[in-house]
């Protein structure tokens, strides 16, 4: 079962990276929210006006200059997130050692050797020598492996320095750890943000925030002055944070904190110092060696009486029981155990699988309960067009056509939601409307209308504007619908079936984007926002980020290995329903991250046993499940690639981070 599993998921979900580093119980897990002082402080930077800003970190519009710079530096550090500082070899060789069978062997090779059994004494000294030196050399390897892959990443960004003595200023590419609090730096398409950031300008910015919150979306980003309707920095519009990527747009932005003060950094710092306590495994093992132990002190005073009083030599008798203790200890199981899994490794490495701690092999044959994230982990991380439809639901190449006229002669670079509509319309439709239409201006998306349009023309006539967007701003700016062929009022009944059909697509975990259109007299001159009126609504595109195809026969063969499966994630429960649904697994009752607030460790302890999906979760309501579970009895795994999913990933017996993880 064990190897049938592992085989499915090595080929499955490749380059995994499985690593064993649990965590406390419940009731002793250090908090992994971020400190409430951080929040309030990116909420203030949030709101604060520019001028302020310039002020608060010391710094001007033109950039830094390299005495500033030091300043900043010393104060704050360089820009690098705390880390667990590696172990010297010989610390790393105790730990390999210090397992109860061998502490237990290594006394009786002692006793063996003060009774002059040298033979016995050195079998046993080279079994624990080869165990020690197996385990240790395995993971020395791992290590390094895992080591070069880290120094294989290498991140720059694009800050505003001042280059010289004559105060002249100009855009440096430098290393992420050399930024400072008050740099300026620009931000472009499938850049990793490199710290948190205050955002001063930016053009259609979309941001991807899932390995922070686990929203498979990526959100607006943009530089508006309006007060926050929320107490989540998170959902700021103008903020930024280390760790998650630019899918689409340009901006420019000021560093507001590095390192270990991001956002992530207090995230990963807390989560680094908590301690570990021993897994599924090194339980297992040291109850092992507790009732060999007892049997030896059961057996060997036994022994001793039963020969000192039959035969009158207590010292024969004595050496007789101290011989009955070391014949009753297996010296070859950690030999064998260490080599079996040892060899485990090796096969897997060939599979691009790094394990870190070889017990995490044994503890991954013996999971009962996986949980795991669902955006990255068995979602593509990637926006697809789902649907496109008219007002009322039904299927419409128009809708489709009028989007992609959109998509397609919009300026600029295409975001996400842009690629997925050219890349959802065949070559054929795309090759057509290309050579009929021709783009004759573009009204600008902006975050405060959330809408943008182009204007085409099909002859010399008439002109077309074509205007997609969320869907409520849309309504505001269209008094006509297109229902069954016809063009009519936008009235209350008309928007009674609008509601209906929208809310049934955001049921099923779609996002919603509306298409609109309005034909005009051709004419010379640029369009204006005004222009954006007494549109008529077409209809509706919905997206979503879709599960891997190697997903749903993942999942089948952990069920028929008896690995009951759970999903722990931060997306909405509708967008987490419709992937389980996808993917054949039964959600059935969701469970949303505040409905567990208030429950008590048994209460929630039992519902986690019943419950197939939580949805809306934080870092703390992961790893609280996580540990609750392996509380029960359960041999809990933990699947996730973002640094949301990192106190989870602790707290189980077994984390498996899979490629593309941060």
């Amino acid at each position: 079962m064990f190897k049938e599993i592992f085989t499915r998921l090595i080929r499955h979900l490749p380059s995994r990276l499985v690593h064993r580093d649990p965590l406390p119980g419940a009731q002793q897990t250090v908090n992994t929210a971020v400190p409430p002082s951080l929040s309030a402080h990116c909420l203030k930077m949030a709101v604060m006006p520019e001028e302020e800003l310039w002020k608060t970190f010391d710094t001007h519009p033109e950039g830094l200059n390299q005495a500033e710079v030091e300043s900043a530096r010393e104060q704050h550090g360089e820009n690098k997130l705390p880390a667990q500082q590696p172990s010297p070899w010989w610390v790393h060789l105790w730990v390999c050692y210090r397992n109860p069978f061998n502490i237990l062997l290594t006394i009786l090779g002692a006793i063996s050797y003060a009774t002059e059994d040298l033979f016995a004494a050195g079998v046993i000294a080279l079994m624990v020598a080869i165990s020690t030196l197996l385990n240790f050399i395995q993971e020395a390897r791992s290590t390094k492996a895992a080591d070069a892959l880290k120094a294989m990443v290498s991140n720059t960004a694009t800050v505003l320095r001042v280059i010289n003595d004559k105060g002249e200023n100009g855009w440096l590419e430098i290393p992420i750890d050399q930024l400072v609090p008050g740099d300026i730096i620009k931000l472009a398409a499938g850049d990793m943000i490199p710290a948190d950031l205050r955002i001063l300008q930016a053009r259609d910015l979309f941001v991807a925030q899932a390995s922070l919150t686990g929203e498979s979306l990526p959100v607006e980003k943009a530089a508006t002055t309006r007060q926050p309707e929320h107490s989540n920095p998170l959902e700021c519009d103008t903020l930024c944070f280390m760790g998650t990527t630019v899918v689409s747009g340009t901006a420019q932005a000021m560093v507001i904190a590095t390192g270990a003060n991001t956002w992530f950094g207090q995230l990963a710092g807390r989560v680094s110092e908590q301690e570990s306590e021993p897994n599924a495994f090194q339980q297992g093992i040291s109850r092992v060696s507790m009732l060999l132990i007892r049997f030896m002190l059961v057996m060997a005073p036994v022994v001793l009486l039963i020969n000192g009083y039959t035969k009158g030599d207590w010292w024969e008798a004595a050496l007789f029981a101290l011989s009955v203790a070391v014949g009753l200890t297996p010296e070859m199981l950690p030999m064998i155990v260490t080599s079996t899994l040892a060899r485990g490794a090796v096969k897997l490495s060939k599979q691009k699988v790094i394990v870190k701690h070889l017990d995490a092999i044994q503890n991954f044959g013996a999971m009962d309960i996986l949980c795991t994230d669902k955006t990255g982990t068995l979602t593509q991380d990637k926006i697809v067009l789902e649907n496109h439809t008219d007002i009322s639901g039904k299927t419409s190449e128009r809708v489709l056509h009028s989007a992609w006229l959109n998509s397609h002669y919009q300026t600029g670079l295409k975001n996400l939601l842009d690629t997925a509509v050219l890349e959802g319309t065949d070559e054929e439709s795309a090759r057509s409307l290309a050579s009929r239409w021709q783009k004759i201006d573009e009204i600008p998306f902006d975050f405060e209308r959330r809408r943008m349009s182009v204007v085409v023309a099909e002859n010399t006539e008439h002109h077309q504007l074509v205007c997609k967007g969320a869907l409520q701003e849309i309504l505001n700016v269209c008094s006509q619908v297109r229902h069954n062929g016809e063009i009519v009022p936008l009235d209350d009944i008309m928007l009674r079936k609008i509601k209906r059909v929208t809310d049934t697509l955001n049921r099923q975990g779609l996002r919603v984007v509306a298409v609109a259109t309005k034909y005009l007299p051709a004419r010379e001159g640029d369009y204006q926002r005004a222009d954006e009126s007494d549109l008529i609504l077409e209809g509706y595109i919905a997206f979503l980020d879709p599960p891997k195809e190697t997903t749903a026969p993942a999942l089948k063969a952990l069920k028929a290995s008896g690995i009951t499966v759970k999903i722990l994630t931060g997306d909405s429960e509708l967008v987490a329903a419709k992937v389980c649904h996808e993917v054949g697994l039964d959600a059935g009752e969701v469970v949303i991250g505040s409905d567990i607030e208030t429950l008590s460790d048994d209460e929630l302890a039992n519902l986690a046993q019943r419950t197939t999906l939580f949805a809306r979760l934080t870092p703390m309501h992961k790893e609280r499940i996580v540990t609750l579970l392996k509380r029960e009895g359960h041999v809990v795994g933990f699947m996730g690639d973002g640094i949301n999913d990192a106190p989870a990933l602790r707290a189980a017996d077994i984390g498996i981070s899979v490629d593309g993880a941060v």
